[in-house]
């Protein structure tokens, strides 16, 4: 009985790390697109991904006047459960914004 509650206790504590990364994710997206509305570019929003999420990929996609970016993060067997998804988010803002 006992190793049946350390296996749920640690996919509960996992699901809570996949959880916090997907925010962090996030905030990365929506900080980048923002950024990159507004003419900078990727560049400030790269180092900040590199500083909340290492290991972090931003992508860029344009549609007119709305500008998009997706933030995505593979993990590695260092990661442990962490490892083996891959969590994305996205984000768009209306280009020329100040």
């Amino acid at each position: 009985m006992i190793p049946a509650v350390i296996l749920v206790l640690a996919f509960c504590l996992s699901g809570l790390q996949l959880a916090s990364e997907h925010l962090r994710l996030q905030q990365v997206a929506a900080s980048a697109a923002r950024s990159s509305a507004r003419g900078e570019g990727l560049g400030g929003a790269a180092r900040l991904a590199g500083q909340l999420v290492p290991g972090a990929r931003l992508s860029e996609q344009s549609d007119g006047s709305i500008v998009c970016v997706r933030a995505a993060f593979s993990g590695s067997v260092a990661h442990g459960l962490l490892g083996a998804v891959t969590i994305s988010a996205r984000s768009c803002a209306l280009a020329g914004g100040t």
